[in-house]
């Protein structure tokens, strides 16, 4: 199950509940991303 961000209002939308239409069920946006996990970086010493 993927999770996406709405553009504008920046609420967490699962997939299952956009069905076949991507629209924001609060603000009505058509514009969405997938938030990236935040890697940690290790350095060689």
């Amino acid at each position: 199950m993927a999770e996406y961000k709405c553009f504008h209002c920046g609420k967490e939308i699962k997939s299952t509940s956009l069905k076949k239409r991507f629209i924001c069920p609060d603000c009505g946006s058509k514009i969405f991303y997938k938030p990236r996990n935040k890697m940690k970086t290790v350095s060689a010493d």
